[in-house]
């Protein structure tokens, strides 16, 4: 039961890490997840700016709050079951 417990204590440090990771390699958006970003476009011959959109994955906070959670629940659930019980 000892080595589960590492395990789980381990997977979660990754969980966290990987989460945290990719959410400041894509921009730490501080906002809800995006699947489609806003972009700026002129039109050259009104000179009009118009807005197209860009199919683009930007994970927010919500995805940054569900994998801490995640990563939370494993580490709790490790040090659950690495307690010793007296007998």
């Amino acid at each position: 039961m000892k080595h589960a417990a590492v395990f789980l204590r381990w997977l979660a440090a990754g969980v966290a890490t990987l989460t945290v990771g990719v959410w400041l390699i894509t921009g730490a958006h501080r906002g809800w997840t995006q699947t489609s970003v806003p972009i700026e476009k002129l039109d050259e011959v009104t000179g009009l700016t118009w807005r197209d959109y860009q199919k683009r994955f930007r994970p927010g906070v919500d995805f940054l709050a569900t994998g801490l959670v995640i990563a939370g629940g494993l580490a709790g659930l490790g040090w659950t079951l690495g307690r010793r019980h007296p007998v």
